[in-house]
């Protein structure tokens, strides 16, 4: 027998259980092709459970929900419909699944994300080392045709190279994350009322509170839709400012500094009078995308809408609140 006939034989690691939890709000659209996505995953059936949340959608979520859970049954994957009807919040939803959650390792994605087939397989894989206690993985972005999708994907809006490189500490965003169950009991659950940022909150308390490290894992890779529409993108950015406010009050992180009407000016001219020839010339010779042509306006569109988002929230008091986890 040679050697490579020897290792042939002899029998693979039996690789962790997963709990996945997805939260779901209003997603009859996504859930087939979600579905799919995990049907079509590497990792063992029987290593793995998908706890599906159904978030008070008022579609037809849980109707699809309880049907693929009966088909995949007969396939032999475990997938658990789940109701969080008291809190309508995100966080509120995965903190159900992790409390019914089987497993040590507890993986993350959104409805309307598309994991790749080997995105959990590739994301446990970190937590062979006994120090990690988070594992974030990449986003990028479904093909689009229209230009915000384009501008998103050429600028990898999604990526998790940004939030990892955030100045007060780095953290993943929840459509693409990992925790061990032991970093929740430590440290709380996701703040329930908390409607934006609890991904950072989440992570930022782990790794301070905790001497859990995080590893990113470039090779665990889901797909995300880019905001196709101008009321969507200018929704997704004052969001995004509403999350730097949250985690200041929260975390004491500085606040992006809003820039004035006569900067926005200069910004408007420049793209005017120098960026818009001279990128034209360059995106006609096949120079550069064609995209960047319409960057710099569309950029301040979403630092607008950022600003204000930041300058218009408010913290609601009860999203200081954290869960905590009781043993089973």
């Amino acid at each position: 027998m040679t050697l490579n006939q020897a290792d042939s034989l002899s029998p693979k690691p039996i690789l962790p259980q997963v709990s996945v939890i997805v939260p779901i709000y209003n997603g009859e659209t996504d859930i087939p092709d979600l579905i799919r996505c995990l049907q079509a995953q590497t990792y063992p059936v029987e290593q793995v459970e998908y706890l599906l949340v159904n978030n008070s959608s008022r579609d037809r979520t849980a109707a699809i929900l309880a049907e693929a859970a009966s088909v995949a049954s007969s396939q032999g994957i475990t997938i658990k419909p789940l109701q969080e009807n008291k809190i309508q919040s995100s966080y509120a939803a995965r903190n159900t699944g992790i409390r019914v959650a089987k497993s040590d390792l507890l993986a993350f994605t959104d409805a309307d994300c598309r994991p790749q087939s080997d995105w959990l397989e590739q994301l446990i894989a970190p937590f062979v080392d006994e120090d990690i206690g988070i594992v974030v993985g990449e986003i990028a972005g479904l093909p689009g045709d229209t230009l915000l999708e384009k501008h998103a994907e050429h600028y990898q809006v999604l990526s998790q190279q940004h939030t990892l490189a955030h100045p007060f500490c780095p953290y993943g965003q929840t459509a693409n994350l990992a925790i061990r169950r032991q970093a929740f009991k430590e440290v709380g659950l996701f703040r329930p009322y908390l409607t934006t940022g609890g991904d950072a909150d989440i992570c930022w308390r782990i790794q301070r509170q905790s001497n859990w490290k995080l590893k990113f894992t470039s090779t665990a890779v889901v797909q995300h839709r880019h905001r196709s529409t101008i009321k969507e993108y200018e929704s997704q950015w004052r969001r995004y400012g509403r999350s730097n406010l949250y985690l200041h009050e929260l975390h004491g992180v500085d606040l992006m500094r809003e820039k004035t009407t006569p900067e926005y000016a200069y910004m408007f001219g420049r793209w005017l009078l120098k960026e818009l020839p001279i990128n034209s010339v360059k995106a006609m010779a096949g120079k550069i995308p064609a995209i960047e042509i319409i960057s710099t306006p569309i950029g301040i569109f979403g630092a607008q809408a950022r600003s204000q988002g930041q300058r218009l929230a408010q913290l609601p008091e009860n999203a200081r609140e954290i869960e905590w986890l009781q043993d089973q």
